[in-house]
C-alpha cells in the first residue's frame, strides 16, 4: 500500500493488492451493535444477511423511517469483527462499523435491487466494510474513496463519484462509540461527493469541505441530485 499526501494535508492511500485471507471467518459482538442502534435510533426491522464471506462477515441491517426522523437508516455488522490495521500512534477504537441513510422512498425489496440504481448504495456500504480487512488499512471520518482511479459515477442515475467517511450525525456525542465484547467500536457515517468536492477536499482539506456542506445545509442522507456546493 503506497501513501503521500495531497495539497491539503490529506494522506493519500493507494491501496493495490488485497489481503490475504487466513481462512478464518471472525465474528463481530452484532447483539451489542444492533441493541445500541435500537435504543439511540429505533428499531431494527430487519437484516440482510451476507451468504458468502471472507475474513468478515458483513450484515447490513436497516431501521425504518420513523416519527421525525423520516429515513431509512441502514448500518453494518461484521466490519468490527477485526481491528483495523490503524497508523502508529493512533489512540481511538480500532474498530468500526458504517451507517448509511437513505430517503423514505427509496426502494429496498428484493425486487428493487435487482436495478443497481437502487442497490449501489448498500453495495458500497457492504464494500466499505470490508475495505479496511481487504487492503490492510483503515476508515475514519474525512476519508475519502472514489469510485476507481479515474473515478467514475457511483451510478447511473448521479454524477457524484466517491464516499467520504463522515461523523454518523443520526447520533448525538458520545453515542457513536459501542462497548463490545471486542472493544470499542467507532460507528461511522458514510455521503457520497460529486467530483468537484472530492478535488476540493484534496486541496484544502476536509474542514474547508464540511464547513461548505454545513453552510448549504447538506446532511449525509443520500440525495442523487443535491446540490455540487463545489461547483
Amino acid at each position: 500500500m503506497a501513501n503521500d499526501n495531497s495539497p491539503g494535508g490529506s494522506k493519500i492511500y493507494r491501496h493495490q493488492e488485497t489481503a490475504a485471507s487466513d481462512g478464518h471467518v471472525a465474528d463481530a459482538d452484532t447483539d451489542a451493535i444492533v441493541a445500541h442502534l435500537a435504543a439511540k435510533i429505533g428499531k431494527v426491522d430487519g437484516v440482510w444477511h451476507e451468504i458468502v464471506s471472507d475474513k468478515v462477515h458483513i450484515d447490513v441491517h436497516f431501521i425504518p423511517p420513523h416519527g421525525d426522523d423520516n429515513v431509512w437508516t441502514l448500518f453494518t455488522t461484521g466490519m468490527s469483527a477485526r481491528p483495523m490495521t490503524t497508523p502508529p500512534g493512533f489512540d481511538g477504537p480500532q474498530r468500526g462499523e458504517l451507517i448509511l441513510r437513505l430517503p423514505a422512498d427509496w426502494p429496498l425489496t428484493q425486487e428493487a435491487f435487482a436495478d443497481e440504481k437502487n442497490y449501489w448504495p448498500v453495495r458500497w456500504l457492504k464494500m466499505l466494510a470490508r475495505l479496511p480487512h481487504d487492503y490492510n488499512t483503515w476508515l475514519w471520518p474525512s476519508h475519502t474513496i472514489p469510485n476507481g482511479d479515474p473515478a467514475k459515477p457511483l451510478s447511473s442515475v448521479t454524477k457524484q463519484n466517491g464516499m467520504m467517511i463522515v461523523p454518523a450525525t443520526c447520533l448525538d456525542d458520545g453515542d457513536e462509540i459501542v462497548t463490545t465484547s471486542s472493544g470499542p467500536v467507532m460507528l461511522m457515517g458514510i455521503m457520497p461527493l460529486y467530483p468537484e468536492e472530492m478535488q476540493f477536499k484534496l486541496e484544502h482539506g476536509y474542514d474547508a469541505l464540511i464547513e461548505k456542506l454545513v453552510a448549504a445545509d447538506i446532511d449525509d442522507v443520500i440525495a442523487i441530485n443535491r446540490v455540487n456546493v463545489c461547483r
